[in-house]
């Protein structure tokens, strides 16, 4: 079991990202948060397994034809408590 903060940018706001996001994490059984920052990057934590995680990342760096995710960074933290994977306001 892995968990990571990780910061995308791109076309990643006022395009249902968030959503995106969550939906991939809830199809692996991930767990975490997504959330807007101001700067209209998106952060994020989420955690599994380490081959989910990486599958849920190819996911969300391909996006769709709204998403445009440009550049991301990743870095492993330590193990969170949720019980599903959830937008942040």
């Amino acid at each position: 079991m892995k968990r990571y903060y990780i910061i995308v940018e791109g076309r990643v706001q006022g395009v249902g990202f968030r959503y995106f996001v969550q939906s991939i994490a809830a199809g692996y059984g991930l767990t975490g948060w997504v959330r807007n920052l101001e700067n209209g990057m998106v952060d994020m934590e989420v955690q599994g397994e380490d081959a989910l995680i990486h599958k849920f990342m190819t996911a969300v760096r391909k996006g769709n034809h709204f998403i445009r995710v440009e550049d991301y960074s990743m870095k492993p933290i330590a193990l969170g408590v949720d019980s599903k994977f959830k937008i942040k306001y």
